[in-house]
C-alpha cells in the first residue's frame, strides 16, 4: 500500500489571525468550541487570572473548571494570564490504515486554538490548542521558542482534569507496578493513589469516559494523582514521569506536548471503537508499507516459562537449529506467518555479555532464516535488553540490517530491568526518546517491532506503523508461574475496556495445555475462552503462544488457523466491564466474520444478534463453544464445535461457562 489514500478531506479554517499569539487582545469572556455532532462541548476561559477549561456532554457539565499551566525551571506559567487571541478550524477526512481493526477511519472534530499571555513580568505566552470530537476531546500545549540557546525545564505540568462529581473507574498505582504489569481494578476515583493511564471511569448509567494521553514523542508519560474536594469533585492532577534529575521534561525550540486525551460514550463498548487517539497523530511517515504484513505466529515461549526449555544455552536450550526448525515445520503446515525464539544470541546466561549479532554455538540463524524462508515463513528476531537500551542503541544499526538481509521482517525487543542504564525510568523522557529512536531506525531497515515493557501506547503506530504491538499488560506468562495463582477470571474482561484503549497488545493467547509446572499457575479459563479471547484482545502480530505439541490433533486448532489479524471493520455487540464482552471483526479482502465472547468467573448464556451481516445471502456460521461440564476451575478442556446456517436476522444463543467463552467464524454460503 502506498502511503495512506485519503478518500475524503473537507477542510475548512475560520481564522483571526495567522499565528497562535499575534494579535490584539481579546474581551475577557469564553470562548466555546463544540464537537461536530454538537454532544461535547469545550468551554475555554480566565477565572481569577488562572486559565481553565470545562466540558459538556449533552449540556451537562462532566468536567468542571480545571487549570492549566506548568512550573518551569524559572517559574509558575499559568498565573496572572489574559485569554489573548483565538482561532478556529474545523476537519473531516477519511484515511487507511495498513492494517488495523478498521481499514478506514473517519477524522472529523472542530478545534481550537488559544493564546494565554501573562500580564505582568516576561509577559510569557502559552498556546493550547483544543480538538473536540463526535466521542471525546483532545487538548496540547504550544510553547513558542523562547531563542536560541534557551531551553525549557519544565519542573511539573499543572494540568487538571476535574471531575464534577466522584465515580467508579479502573486503573493500575503507578507506583506499585511494574511494566503496567498489574491487575485492573475497580473504585471509587478519589479512592485511588497515583495511577498510570488509560484511566477508565464508569461516570453515569449511559456515560463512559476514558483518560489518556496521545502522541508521546519526546516528552514524559503522563500518570494521574485524584484530590477530593469538599464539593464532591474529584481533581485528577498531572504526575509527568521524572528524569532522575527530578526534571519532568528538556525542550528547546517550540514545545509541543503530548495530547491529554478524554474519550466519552454511552457504553464501555464506545471506549473500544473510538479512534481519537490515532486520529491525533501524524499520519503515517513510511511511504511504502507494503513490507509491513500482520499475522500469526508460533515459538518456543511458553516452553521457556513452563520450565520445559531454558534462555540460556545449555542441556534443555530452547533456541537451538533443530528445535526451532521443528518450529517452522509446523507453522508452514497450519499457516501461521513467523515462529519466535527468544534465548537465540548470546548474552542469556550470568555474566555473559549481551550481542545482537553473535548467535549461541548450537543456533545456526542463517540456515534457520534460510530453512524458514523455503516453507514461506519468517523468523522472528529478540532483543532482550536488561534494561541496557545504550547498548541496543549502539548496535542497533548493525543487527537490523543483518535481520534485513537474513529475511527477518520482525523483531520483537524486550527491557527488563526498572532502569533503563541503570538510572532513568523507562516512562520518563529518557525513555521515550529510546524507544522512538528503535522504531525509526527499524522502519529504515524494514523491520517491524513488538515492543516489551513499553511506553504505555499513545497511537503513534498510525505515524510508525511498524510499531505493530506492544506488552505493557499483564500477559499469559503469569498463568505459567505467577505463585498467587496467575490472572483472575476477570482479568481479560477488563483489559479490553482499559489497557486495550491505549492500543494493540501483546498478551499472548491460545493455550490449549493446562497442566500446571507452579501449583495453581494454569490459565483459569476454559479452552473455548483462549479461543475467543485470540478476537478479543487485538493484536496485529498475534502469537498463539502454547508450545507446539500440545496444538497437535486439536480440532480447536483451525479456528485459529483461519483467524486474521487485521480487520476492515470491528463492533461491539456487548460488554460489561470486569464482567463479559463480546467482539465482532471483520476480515480485509473478504466477507468472513470472526467474533469472540468471553466471560468472569460467572457462566452466561449470551444472546448474538447477528444483525451487523449484510442483509442480502445466507452464511455458515462455526461455533466453538464450552461443551458439557466445562470448567475453568475442574475441567476446562470440554468444547463443542457446531455449525448453524444464519443470516442477518439470527440471534445467536452462546453457552459461556465459568471463566468460558465462545469463538465463531462466519462464512458466506456461496
Amino acid at each position: 500500500m502506498k502511503n495512506f489514500i485519503i478518500h475524503r478531506l473537507v477542510i475548512r479554517f475560520f481564522v483571526i489571525g495567522i499565528a497562535i499569539c499575534s494579535f490584539a487582545s481579546l474581551q475577557a469572556k469564553d470562548i466555546l468550541v463544540s464537537s461536530p455532532d454538537g454532544a461535547v462541548t469545550v468551554t475555554v476561559g480566565v477565572s481569577a487570572k488562572k486559565p481553565f477549561y470545562k466540558v459538556a456532554y449533552n449540556n451537562a457539565e462532566i468536567i468542571s473548571p480545571s487549570h492549566l499551566g506548568f512550573q518551569l525551571d524559572y517559574g509558575l506559567l499559568g498565573d496572572n494570564v489574559k485569554l489573548t487571541e483565538k482561532r478556529f478550524a474545523t476537519k473531516d477526512e477519511t484515511w487507511e490504515q495498513p492494517w488495523g481493526e478498521e481499514l478506514s477511519v473517519r477524522n472529523q472534530y472542530n478545534e481550537l486554538t488559544v493564546c494565554f499571555q501573562e500580564q505582568t513580568g516576561q509577559k510569557r505566552k502559552m498556546g493550547v490548542v483544543f480538538r473536540v470530537f463526535n466521542d471525546g476531546i483532545g487538548f496540547r500545549y504550544i510553547l513558542p521558542n523562547i531563542g536560541k540557546d534557551k531551553k525549557y525545564c519544565i519542573q511539573d505540568e499543572l494540568t487538571e482534569i476535574t471531575l464534577a462529581h466522584d465515580a467508579k473507574a479502573w486503573s493500575i498505582p503507578t507506583n506499585h507496578t511494574e511494566y503496567f504489569e498489574g491487575i485492573y481494578t475497580p473504585s471509587m476515583v478519589s479512592e485511588k493513589d497515583t495511577v498510570c493511564t488509560p484511566l477508565t471511569i464508569e461516570y453515569e448509567d449511559e456515560l463512559f469516559m476514558a483518560i489518556h494521553e496521545a502522541a508521546l514523542e519526546d516528552y514524559a508519560s503522563i500518570n494521574l494523582t485524584p484530590r477530593a474536594g469538599k464539593d464532591g469533585r474529584v481533581r485528577l492532577l498531572a504526575a509527568l514521569s521524572p528524569w532522575q534529575s527530578g526534571v519532568k521534561v528538556y525542550a528547546e525550540g517550540e514545545l509541543r506536548s503530548p495530547w491529554r486525551t478524554i474519550i466519552i460514550g454511552k457504553t464501555a463498548g464506545d471506549l473500544m471503537l473510538s479512534r481519537l487517539m490515532l486520529n491525533l497523530n501524524e499520519p503515517s511517515r513510511i511511504t511504502d508499507t507494503s513490507w509491513i504484513e500482520p499475522g500469526r505466529y508460533i515459538g518456543i515461549w511458553w516452553s521457556i516459562h513452563k520450565k520445559q526449555n531454558t534462555w540460556e544455552m545449555g542441556p534443555t536450550h530452547g533456541a537451538t537449529t533443530q528445535n526451532v526448525k521443528r518450529y517452522i515445520d509446523f507453522a508452514a503446515r497450519h499457516g501461521f506467518s513467523g515462529v519466535l525464539a527468544e534465548g537465540w544470541n548470546q548474552g542469556w546466561g550470568e555474566g555473559e555479555q549481551i550481542s545482537y549479532l553473535k548467535p549461541y554455538p548450537d543456533f545456526d540463524i542463517e540456515e534457520v532464516c534460510r530453512y524458514a524462508l523455503s516453507k514461506g515463513v519468517r523468523f522472528i528476531g529478540h532483543t532482550e535488553t536488561w534494561g541496557n537500551s545504550k547498548l541496543l542503541e549502539q548496535q542497533m544499526d548493525s543487527a537490523f540490517a543483518w535481520y534485513h538481509r537474513l529475511g527477518i521482517r520482525a523483531v520483537k525487543t524486550g527491557y527488563v530491568g526498572h532502569y533503563f542504564d541503570g538510572k532513568e525510568l523507562a516512562k520518563s523522557q529518557y525513555g521515550i526518546r529510546h524507544y522512538r529512536k528503535v522504531i525509526e531506525t527499524a522502519a529504515k531497515y524494514q523491520i517491524m517491532i513488538d515492543n516489551h515493557e513499553p511506553a504505555m501506547p499513545t497511537g503513534i503506530q498510525r505515524t510508525w506503523p511498524n510499531l505493530m504491538t506492544q506488552e505493557g499488560v499483564r500477559g499469559q506468562e503469569y498463568n505459567a508461574w505467577d505463585v498467587k495463582g496467575g490472572n483472575p477470571p476477570a482479568h481479560t474482561v477488563t483489559l479490553p475496556f482499559t489497557r486495550c484503549l491505549a492500543g494493540p497488545t501483546d498478551f499472548t493467547p491460545a493455550i490449549f495445555n493446562f497442566s500446571e509446572v507452579v501449583k495453581g499457575t494454569h490459565p483459569h479459563s476454559t479452552l473455548a475462552k483462549q479461543l475467543g479471547e485470540f478476537v478479543v484482545i487485538y493484536s496485529p502480530l498475534q502469537m498463539a503462544a502454547d508450545a507446539m505439541e500440545n496444538y497437535e490433533g486439536q480440532p480447536a486448532l483451525t479456528f485459529i488457523e483461519s483467524c486474521p489479524t487485521t480487520w476492515s471493520k470491528t463492533i461491539i455487540p456487548n460488554g460489561k466491564i470486569g464482567e463479559f464482552v463480546t467482539v465482532a471483526r471483520k476480515e480485509r479482502d473478504g466477507d468472513r466474520w470472526f467474533v469472540g465472547s468471553i466471560t468472569n468467573e460467572r457462566a452466561r448464556e449470551i444472546a448474538l444478534p447477528l444483525d451487523f451481516l449484510d442483509a442480502e445471502g445466507q452464511y455458515r456460521a462455526i461455533i466453538y463453544e464450552d461443551g458439557p461440564g466445562a470448567d475453568y476451575q475442574t475441567n476446562p478442556y470440554p468444547i463443542t464445535i457446531r455449525q448453524e446456517v444464519v443470516s442477518h436476522k439470527t440471534v445467536l444463543q452462546l453457552h459461556l461457562a465459568r471463566s468460558g467463552g465462545a469463538a465463531i467464524r462466519i462464512e458466506k454460503v456461496k
